[in-house]
């Protein structure tokens, strides 16, 4: 039976909470700032990608020849969906999907 109670010893030492106080680290405030800039970087070069395929989608097909546009249009929009899902993304790589 010792072993049966150092088992349930050991259980009850590995059930306890963790009491943890997060605090926030000295230049986070600045950080924070500097990610929410470069995230509108990111969301005004993917609408200009848009916007610039969209004009030459159009041009394409008044001149005709090659149409490359929806590939750009494809490209902006899966890398608007990457962008807009880092977050999300870091926060399950970081927290181990929980």
């Amino acid at each position: 039976m010792s072993t049966v109670a150092a088992l349930g010893a050991a259980v009850t030492v590995l059930a306890q909470d963790i009491k943890v106080t997060p605090t926030v680290p000295p230049g986070a405030p600045q950080l924070l700032n500097l990610v929410n800039y470069l995230s509108w970087i990111v969301m005004l070069a993917g609408i200009a990608a848009l916007i610039y395929a969209g004009g030459k989608f159009g041009w394409e097909r008044f001149h005709g020849g090659a149409i490359e546009s929806p590939k750009i249009i494809l490209g902006a929009l899966v890398g608007g969906i990457i962008a807009t899902g880092a977050g999300g993304i870091m926060n399950a790589v970081v927290t181990g999907g929980t």
